[in-house]
């Protein structure tokens, strides 16, 4: 059973200060999610969440996302065992975004490139020119996990 959520309020106090979960939806019905690790404070990843992925999220323990390019319901890890448990979820003052603190499961990965967090790559400036330098080595080969 799909938890239901207030509506926003329209006192912003109330919003921000109160005790009640009243996500404030996007126009397409999302919230962002901010993942990390609970152990270290690693950022994972960012994704989005439906009233049914964050309801799903909080009755289960499990984290669940919508995927935008999917359109479509997605329980983290259920096909590379790399589920996220969920420890807390956080949400922010005016109820646009939340922050999972999360254990991972299975290869220890979020990342569907097979690292541990989507942010593996940093920015480098050199000679005027941007480009990117990766950070973190593969935990586990997406190809095998994946069966593409």
């Amino acid at each position: 059973m799909a938890l239901e959520f207030s509506a926003p309020f329209p006192d912003k106090t109330e919003q921000d200060e109160g005790e009640v979960l009243a996500p404030r939806f996007n126009s397409d019905g999302l919230v962002t999610a901010v993942t990390v690790d609970a152990g270290d404070g690693t950022v994972l990843m960012l994704a989005h969440m439906n009233a049914e992925a964050l309801s799903l999220s909080i009755e289960t323990g499990v984290a669940h996302y919508f995927s935008r390019s999917r359109n479509a319901l997605w329980k983290k890890g259920e096909t590379s065992g790399n589920l996220q448990e969920i420890e807390e979820i956080l949400v922010d003052c005016d109820q646009d975004a939340v922050v999972l603190k999360v254990r991972v499961k299975g290869h220890d990965a979020s990342c569907h490139t097979g690292r541990r967090s989507c942010f593996y790559r940093s920015v480098k400036l050199e000679n005027g020119t941007a480009s990117l330098v990766k950070k973190d080595r593969k935990v586990f080969e997406p190809e095998e996990v994946y069966k593409r």
